[in-house]
């Protein structure tokens, strides 16, 4: 199969790129590099040193034999995004070639603005493209979970029955986000459902949840990892906790703690998005999978990582601080997943398991998270 990865140069789209080539998939991808850039931006970088894209694939290329394509270029251009599908002709597009960061989005009007019009305009033009070239091509699209936000309702895929003054109907399930970053999700989404209304373009929307790791059975050398971004606008939860236990900061749960998202490690993600790619929507399909495997409190999550980090003789010390967000901080979060395990998703990764293979990776490169320890501390406030 021929597959076209936007976003090849990032966090989930450099191991997605080797994984599927080593399954014999033909590999091409499209990059910007706006991440490095981004992050740069903010002063921070990566705990973990990554090659530029011409280093990654020279090496993957010499440890693997495999060619990867790869296009620099900037998906907002409608020519340049045109082109490419065009020249390549995929049969599956996985676009995960967005800004992915909740803080960025909420620094101010240029930064919403940027997020907003990279996310929703890229993804306009790769659905024309689609149109235009290959409208029998199968697009799976990385959301995120964050576009439900915390309902006091179970969470469904996507799509819900729901009976109101005597009549029923399948709604798509109300979408609550929390930044303006998960709002241009939710445009996405939207416009990703009205192309395959009119064109009848074939559609994955992933509700991913957050992803954890840093490491791939693909990654044979150091030259071949993937970014660990561990600052207070490009890392996770699980991220930022992990570089405090490393270089002996407390660990810092935001309010309560009482925050609970879905998570799941990051070669399981390879796992589901594997089975997306080889198992393609009919003709005409539009569908949704929520992409997760445990969930936890931002507090639990916390306990675990202190957990495992005395394992390496790490003190992990807990303090939780100010919330510099507004989000429910306590509520009700049952989220169903029944597409993947339908095809055949078994998680072999759990939360511990994957810190036993992270910790030590960074316990490498502590200089690299000291030198940039001031900026975990958050900073960007929602309502500010």
């Amino acid at each position: 199969m021929k597959v076209m990865i936007m976003g090849m140069d990032g966090y989930l789209g450099w191991p997605l790129s080797m994984h599927l080539s080593s399954r014999g998939h033909e590999v091409s991808g499209v990059d910007n590099l706006s991440r490095r850039k981004n992050v740069n931006e903010t002063g921070s970088w990566s705990a973990t040193p990554i090659k530029t894209m011409n280093e990654r694939r020279i090496r993957y290329k010499e440890v693997s034999g495999k060619d990867l394509t790869f296009y620099r270029g900037d998906l907002v251009e409608p020519s340049f995004t045109d082109l490419v599908v065009k020249k390549e002709m995929p049969d599956c597009i996985v676009h995960l070639g967005e800004i992915p960061s909740a803080p960025y989005s909420m620094i101010d009007v240029d930064h919403c603005n940027y997020t907003q019009n990279n996310n929703i305009i890229g993804n306009n033009n790769i659905l024309f493209a689609m149109k235009d070239h290959v409208p029998n091509c199968h697009l799976l699209k990385l959301g995120t979970m964050g576009e439900y936000g915390t309902p006091n309702l179970d969470i469904p895929e996507g799509f819900f029955e729901i009976e109101y003054r005597g009549r029923k109907d399948k709604l798509p399930y109300p979408r609550q986000p929390g930044s303006w970053y998960h709002l241009a999700k939710v445009h996405e989404t939207w416009n990703i459902m009205f192309a395959n209304k009119i064109w009848g373009l074939r559609a994955t929307d992933v509700m991913q949840g957050v992803v954890h790791g840093v490491l791939t059975d693909d990654m044979e050398t150091d030259d071949l990892i993937t970014r660990f971004d561990f600052d207070e606008v490009w890392g996770t939860a699980i991220n930022r906790f992990c570089a405090q236990a490393v270089v002996g900061h407390d660990v810092t749960p935001y309010g309560k703690g009482g925050q609970t998202r879905g998570y799941l490690a990051l070669r399981d993600s390879m796992q589901c998005f594997t089975l997306a790619v080889e198992n393609p929507p009919d003709e005409t399909e539009y569908r949704v999978f929520n992409q997760f495997d445990e969930t936890y409190s931002v507090n639990a999550l916390a306990e675990i990582v202190s957990k495992v980090a005395k394992e390496y003789d790490l003190e992990g010390k807990i303090r939780n601080i100010p919330n510099p967000r507004l989000e429910a901080e306590k509520h009700r979060y049952e989220p169903d997943m029944k597409h993947l395990p339908a095809l055949g998703f078994k998680p072999k990764f759990n939360l511990e398991d994957e810190l036993r293979i992270t910790l030590p990776k960074l316990i490498e490169y502590k200089d690299r998270i000291e030198a940039k320890r001031d900026k975990i501390k958050p900073k960007i406030f929602w309502s500010q």
